[in-house]
């Protein structure tokens, strides 16, 4: 089996020793070596699979990209249809979080920008104050005269 393929084995552990905690009634459970890698080459081999399905559910549909609605079409025609409300239940739910959570960033952004818009536009009235006050009467009356001209009076 390829690296590449392998389901990372702190996931699998996770997913496996939570699962196995809610159904059990003595707590925590514990998982031999070989009982987590069976888990492990059981989720990729069904993911495999799943996959292949999906896929053959987006060709015949003449699309080259698989959507969420052909992993449960391919769920139900795996005979696995249990899975389809929670996962789309789950979906929906990641979906909300993360608007919510582009919102919040959008939001926070714009502030951001309209902050350092008026502080560019204060620097810039500051600046342009300045170099009033900073000319001298000498230079703004021969301001219309090029530079390296002279009096020829």
């Amino acid at each position: 089996m390829a690296e590449a393929e392998e389901l990372p084995r702190s996931i699998v552990r996770r997913v496996v020793k939570d699962k196995l905690s809610r159904c059990s009634e003595e707590g925590e459970i514990s998982v031999s070596k070989d009982g987590l890698l069976a888990f492990s080459e059981s989720g990729r081999i069904f993911i495999h699979y799943l996959s292949a399905t999906a896929n053959d559910i987006c060709k015949e549909s003449k699309r080259q990209i698989v959507s969420a609605e052909d992993v449960f079409k391919a769920l139900e025609e795996t005979e696995f249809s249990e899975f389809v409300r929670p996962l789309k239940a789950s979906l929906e739910a990641e979906f909300r979080k993360k608007n919510v959570e582009k919102k919040a960033a959008v939001s926070k952004g714009k502030g951001d920008e309209q902050r350092k818009k008026r502080k560019m536009e204060a620097e810039s009235s500051d600046k342009g104050e300045a170099s009033i006050n900073d000319e001298s009467p000498d230079k703004a009356e021969g301001s219309d005269k090029s530079e390296g001209e002279e009096d020829d009076e």
